[in-house]
């Protein structure tokens, strides 16, 4: 009933404008409370790390870990900030990000505007959350394409002592050919210098941090067979399907359907279970799925499990239904 008025006053704001106020209020929250745990669900076991329960915030809520004691306090079993980048980047002109509340989805093309990799540490290093904790790394706008792993590496040492896990993302459509990476000679070009510096890492630091590979969910067969094939040969630890789409067939004639960017929320669902079973049965287990897109209840979230996930995360479900859908899919699949 809270949210639901607290959704009232944020839906009455611009997206952004309310995305902002938001962030500022679970900051806020996070620095006046105490340390929360999460919710009691299912304990289990993904890419080496314990989670206390199988349902995660997705990137891009929190760009820069400002909030990440304010988002704790939601019962997440884990948490994901970024994307991050090396440098600090405005992101894309606005107005960049649209809802779509008649089909429950939103329309973005920030940009990967943050405040850069140093600045996310700082939050990072502040806060008092001790749970597990993905930091997801892209690249600068305006790095040349020949040279997208440099930043990627970059990121990827900056950030490795202070994270769970690490999810580098070449898959949102809102950074100029960033998708090309997906590409099967791409992908290798870029898998093969990340997982080096990850042994060199972990020797360093005495401590093993996963890489998780996120993808779109505009991907035919061909190109997730392709993508499942790096995931083993460069023993990548984790995916996660699927970042937003690009596709509009289920929000033509919709006010902003037609707006240029990524498009997330209930209209990806099926695009995204689509993309988790065939790598499910292409992978056989071998690499971990952690399940994104479209979920909105504890039915939602478990249809990404038994497509073969396993664990799930959300971002637009929780700026439309609040804190009961963690809850709710916690309480559904642990």
């Amino acid at each position: 009933m809270l949210y639901d008025l607290a959704r009232l006053v944020f839906f009455s704001l611009d997206a952004e404008t309310a995305h902002g106020l938001g962030i500022a209020a679970l900051k806020q929250v996070g620095r006046v409370l105490p340390a929360a745990t999460p919710l009691a669900g299912r304990p289990t076991t993904v890419m080496g790390i314990d989670f206390p329960n199988r349902v995660g915030l997705a990137a891009g809520l929190d760009k820069n870990g400002e909030a990440i004691d304010g988002l704790a306090r939601l019962g997440f079993g884990f948490i994901e900030i970024g994307t991050i980048t090396p440098r600090p980047q405005p992101g894309n002109p606005r107005p960049r990000l649209f809802r779509l509340p008649d089909v429950h989805g939103i329309i973005n093309r920030m940009g990967f505007n943050n405040a850069g990799v140093d600045a996310l540490l700082d939050n990072v290093r502040a806060a008092k959350f001790k749970g597990v904790l993905g930091i997801n790394i892209g690249k600068n706008a305006d790095t040349p394409m020949e040279r997208a792993v440099d930043d990627y590496l970059a990121g990827f040492e900056k950030v490795y002592p202070h994270a769970s896990y690490v999810t580098v993302n070449i898959s949102s459509p809102n950074t100029k050919n960033l998708r090309a990476l997906q590409g099967a000679s791409e992908l290798d070009a870029l898998l093969a210098p990340l997982k080096a510096a990850q042994q060199r890492l972990a020797d360093a630091h005495g401590r093993y941090v996963p890489l998780a590979l996120k993808i779109a969910p505009d991907l035919d067969d061909a190109q997730i067979a392709n993508i499942a094939d790096a995931l083993r040969r460069h023993r990548i630890d984790g995916v996660i399907a699927t970042n937003t789409t690009i596709a509009r067939d289920k929000v033509q004639g919709l006010p902003h359907g037609d707006e240029a960017g990524g498009l997330s929320g209930a209209p990806v669902r099926v695009a995204s279970t689509r993309v988790i079973r065939a790598l499910a049965g292409t992978l056989a287990g071998e690499v971990p799925i952690i399940g994104v897109g479209g979920i909105f209840n504890g039915r939602d979230a478990q249809e990404k499990i038994d497509a073969g996930a396993s664990l799930v995360q959300f971002y637009s479900g929780l700026i439309y239904r609040g804190p009961a859908l963690v809850r709710e899919c916690v309480a559904t699949i642990g």
